[in-house]
């Protein structure tokens, strides 16, 4: 018998999911793939060791609410990188949710960052015009120019390295590419004959990259693609579940799919760390007799604006003539499983000198907010990442994650370095308003 529940509810959890999340031969292939166990040469902050203390937790040799346990499962970035690698198809990510979901249950102390995370998933997060107003606030600081302001001060980065690599990150959600601000509209004459589509807007996406949104409406409907915002959507839960609080991910699951509803239409977002969470809301509620069944239909509708795009061939636009380099989001290509559909966007463009990345399928170390919450890992991992675009010497580098272009754009711009980051479908956007597919907006 368990007697600390929270081991239970582990216990439970990976019993439940015993032929797939078992599977562990413990082989070592996703060593190396692993950017926490490269970076730290720690066995324990490897998939293969976190497995094992995962499991000495459920065989009662190990306390749940251990202090070894909490540091090597919150080391985690949760890309998933072990998964595509792993030759028994261990499904890792949802023994991470189960373990960090049992943290959060525990009584374990936690930082002053994780406590606060704790409150704004709960009080803010799950209160749509409580987020609507924060993301607000976000732009005036953003907008006005004190973000800049203080980031340019030597007084942050004695204060807080980490404050001032979060204004880092404010900053970097600016607009990055020329004439991203101009008032365009489709010149598409009807839009009602065209494949309809729901568009997935995202709370940080919305919030901070709502350009991002606007571009791909009219991308998608230069390619016969009529994206409309579904009303009353609310956050993915992406950052819940990372966060262990999987009750809280529910709850927003299930707005959003009473939200979307059941119409056969696909389900479009941007944001490969927003995708990866909508099309887990099968696994998620599939213990809800209510939603259960409409978490799988509703899972089965999400694509990213690349793998819609790629159904058909893409719309060329005029040419660009930019040295762009591509860095795949960690969750849009683990967890959506897109690899060459953004890359395909990108080839649209004539012209475009594609540069390739190396590493470009390693995280940058974002990961959601993990960039704060355990900032000497992330910017190991960053620092790495960094490094190979440096070498690709483009000025140019798109990424399909709002939380990619944040990571990769305040660590540039910290290291003085001139890069500008993009979502690859906001470079198709310039290159069809070039084309002149879109007319000036009266």
């Amino acid at each position: 018998m368990h007697d600390n529940p929270h081991t239970e509810s582990l216990a439970t959890t990976i019993q439940a999911e015993e032929q797939k999340l078992l599977a562990c031969v413990h082989c070592g292939l996703c060593l190396e793939a692993c950017p926490t166990y490269t970076l730290s040469g720690d066995e324990n902050d490897s998939p293969r060791g976190r497995i094992y203390l995962m499991r000495a937790v459920v065989e009662e040799k190990l306390r749940s609410d251990s202090a070894t346990f909490k540091t090597h499962i919150d080391r985690c970035l949760g890309c998933r990188a072990c998964e595509p690698v792993c030759p028994a198809g261990v499904e890792y990510g949802l023994l991470l949710e189960a373990s960090r979901a049992t943290i959060y249950a525990s009584e374990i102390k936690r930082g002053f960052t994780y406590r606060l995370l704790s409150l704004a998933l709960r009080h803010v997060w799950l209160n749509p015009a409580r987020l609507r107003f924060a993301f607000a606030f976000a732009r005036v600081l953003r907008n006005s120019g004190v973000a800049q302001l203080l980031l340019s001060s030597r007084l942050v980065a004695l204060f807080s390295k980490r404050f001032q690599f979060g204004l880092g990150l404010l900053v970097s959600s600016a607009p990055q590419l020329s004439n991203q601000t101009d008032h365009v509209a489709s010149t598409v004459p009807n839009p009602d004959q065209m494949k309809p589509a729901l568009l997935f807007t995202g709370c940080v996406t919305e919030g901070l990259f709502a350009r991002v949104n606007e571009a791909a409406k009219r991308v998608l409907q230069v390619n016969g693609v009529n994206a409309k915002a579904a009303a009353n959507q609310v956050c993915c839960g992406a950052l819940h579940a990372h966060a262990g609080d999987l009750e809280g991910a529910r709850v927003l699951a299930r707005q959003n799919i009473a939200a979307f509803g059941s119409e056969d239409v696909p389900v479009i977002t941007n944001a490969g760390g927003c995708g990866a969470m909508l099309v887990s809301y099968a696994h998620l509620l599939a213990d809800d007799a209510t939603f259960a069944e409409r978490a799988r239909r509703f899972s089965t509708r999400v694509l990213d604006v690349s793998q819609q795009l790629e159904t058909k061939t893409i719309v060329s636009g005029a040419p660009l003539d930019e040295a762009v380099t591509y860095d795949a989001s960690c969750h849009l290509l683990n967890g959506q499983h897109a690899t060459e559909a953004p890359l395909k966007v990108l080839r649209a463009i004539p012209d475009l000198d594609l540069v390739p990345l190396e590493g470009a399928e390693r995280c940058c170390g974002g990961a959601g907010v993990y960039n704060l919450l355990e900032p000497e890992m992330s910017g190991g991992v960053l620092e790495e990442k960094l490094g190979h675009i440096r070498t690709t010497g483009a000025k140019v580098l798109a990424t399909g994650n709002p939380g990619c272009q944040m990571q990769i754009g305040a660590g540039s711009q910290l290291a003085g370095m001139a890069l500008r980051v993009c979502h690859p479908v906001e470079l198709l956007d310039i290159s069809y308003r070039r084309a002149g597919f879109y007319a000036k907006d009266s």
